[in-house]
């Protein structure tokens, strides 16, 4: 009877093996592993032995997989994923469990935190922890699980994605402003407001010209303006009573609700983008990623 000791190569050489083959190069391989590049080269050597087959056809400065390499090394990544997962739920049965979350500070402050004593209640043993940029994170170098950006799904083609929010924008004032200077109706009233913009430093986002395109007015700025580089200072502007800003429905949705903020001017604007949870192709999400990644859809 054949075993799987005798049929299985080791697992060290499959894990060479599989950062070899995502790296396509011996010495990214090895920098990642801690190992020398003799000792990969030796490795993958030997696994060539054993199986009987080149799974790397060896160039200059890299080393591409043969066909057959290909279709092991899928084989070999996802039973990796799965061994590690699957180990990584063991370990972490009994013990709080950490989860990193990358997203911009307007999603972190804005539609997180409101909701965190509700993820604390639902997932008790889940530790999240958020991480903020000015842009979008390789979530791949960062070994970060989760994200959350906004465009479409072709837009990243090395992650998984799932829906969170389409994006829908509005216009939003406070409601001292609106009694102070009265309720604007239609997007044309709007024009003869304040209105305070978010000059976005890395990411693109709808302006103000856009808006009223969208409803059919050619807006013509003024020259003097209230720009602000951060969305959460462009909504402590407007609850300030500073000025009319657009409200991206699935942030201001709450302080809507609770009347801090008023929607004005008649018009939502809905874009052909939408706001996404993210994940990278190149690894299995752990349990714990994974029960996170399905309460952030649930909530949305």
């Amino acid at each position: 009877m054949t075993t799987y000791r005798h049929l299985i190569p080791s697992a060290n050489a499959l894990i060479v093996f599989e950062a070899a083959g995502r790296h396509e190069n011996f010495t990214r391989a090895a920098a990642e592993l801690g190992m020398s590049q003799v000792a990969v080269s030796y490795a993958i050597r030997g696994l060539e032995q054993q199986l009987g087959v080149a799974l790397f056809e060896r160039q200059h400065r890299a080393a591409r997989l043969t066909e057959v390499g290909e279709r092991f090394h899928a084989d070999v990544s996802a039973g990796l994923s799965r061994i590690g997962r699957a180990a990584e739920d063991i370990r972490s049965k009994g013990r709080e469990v950490n989860v990193t979350l990358a997203a911009s500070t307007a999603f972190a402050s804005m539609w997180m935190l409101p909701r965190l004593t509700a993820l604390r209640e639902d997932l008790p043993d889940i530790d999240l922890r958020i991480q903020t940029s000015v842009r979008d994170l390789d979530l791949e170098e960062e070994s970060i699980p989760l994200g959350v950006r906004g465009g479409r799904a072709e837009d990243w083609p090395h992650y998984h994605s799932a829906l969170l929010a389409p994006e829908v924008i509005t216009a939003v004032a406070s409601p001292a402003f609106v009694e102070a200077h009265g309720m604007p109706e239609t997007p044309q009233a709007l024009t003869r407001h304040p209105l305070i913009w978010l000059e976005e430093p890395v990411r693109q986002a709808c302006s103000w010209p856009d808006w009223f395109a969208s409803a059919g007015i050619d807006y013509k700025p003024a020259s003097r303006r209230l720009a602000i580089n951060d969305y959460v200072l462009v909504i402590q502007a407007v609850l300030a009573g500073q000025g009319i800003a657009l409200g991206w429905t699935h942030l201001v949705r709450q302080l809507v609700a609770q009347g801090q903020l008023v929607e004005v001017g008649g018009h939502a604007l809905r874009t052909e983008l939408a706001f996404h949870v993210v994940w990278p192709r190149s690894r299995e999400l752990s349990g714990a990623a994974t029960r996170v990644r399905n309460w952030l859809l649930k909530q949305a």
